[in-house]
């Protein structure tokens, strides 16, 4: 079928199961009425709704204590958070400020992709200990092939601090017994034994939680999005109540300068 005849079935005519907006009279959300049957809920239910169609009070209290205790630190030396900071310095607005420490949370070290990779992992290392491997040989294989193990592993310093507050809270309200929560913990058992000496952070914790609570990778993806927000913008106010371009200011003598040592000039 040729490119135009495949866009002509969408001309003036998009068909969705997520719902719309009908001028005057109501909002529909995946089935249910915005107004009337989903008006109540707390603002973490109704973005779990929305973007996974689930309804449990319990994983979006446990995704709420994440967004608290995992990710929102205002601290502007945190990569998205500086970005927030120099935003502020730099008098932009709130939220582009915003906007563009979400961005760079779509790293490959840090933020939305170790997540979204610990979960895969924890997936596909439940299921290959089901088919009979051994829990060597599945991380031997994913070190091997990625050269790291996502939620494993930590710059800066070894230990996680969050491990143990989340921890605690996941089992105040009934979670942190599961399958994939005990094999997350295996899994740095043998690793701290290695030479790698990785120990679990906080991107497999909360990816253990969540896939035993029945999150799919792109699930946890989708929920946590906006999650870091809450410490970037306390870093953007900062900023924009002090003096302009003050942030964290280096001078040229402070930087290792390996170019030409002169500029050459131009002869005419």
């Amino acid at each position: 079928m040729p490119v135009h005849s495949k866009l002509e079935m969408f001309e003036d005519n998009w068909q969705t199961s997520i719902g719309g907006w009908f001028p005057s009279d109501k909002v529909i959300l995946r089935g249910k009425d915005v107004f009337t049957e989903l008006n109540d809920k707390p603002w973490m239910e109704y973005l779990l709704y929305a973007a996974t169609g689930k309804e449990s009070p319990k994983i979006a209290r446990l995704m709420e204590a994440m967004w608290v205790i995992c990710t929102s630190f205002p601290d502007p030396r945190i990569w998205n958070n500086r970005v927030s900071a120099l935003a502020g310095t730099a008098r932009s607005t709130g939220a582009l400020a915003a906007a563009a420490s979400v961005a760079v949370t779509e790293a490959t070290i840090y933020g939305l992709k170790p997540i979204k990779g610990a979960t895969d992992f924890l997936y596909r290392a439940d299921q290959l200990l089901a088919e009979g491997e051994s829990l060597e040989q599945i991380v031997k294989a994913e070190i091997k092939q990625f050269r790291s193990v996502f939620g494993y592993g930590r710059p800066i310093v070894g230990a996680d601090e969050r491990v143990k507050p989340m921890m605690d809270f996941a089992r105040s309200i009934g979670c942190g017994n599961g399958k994939l929560v005990k094999l997350a913990f295996e899994i740095e058992e043998y690793l701290s034994g290695t030479r790698l000496k990785y120990k679990i952070n906080i991107a497999a914790v909360c990816a253990a939680l969540l896939a035993d609570e029945g999150l799919s990778p792109m699930d946890f993806y989708h929920m946590a999005t906006l999650a870091f927000t809450a410490g970037a913008m306390p870093c953007f106010i900062d900023t924009c109540n002090q003096q302009e371009g003050c942030f964290l200011p280096l001078r040229t003598s402070r930087l290792k300068y390996t170019g030409v040592e002169q500029v050459k000039k131009w002869r005419r």
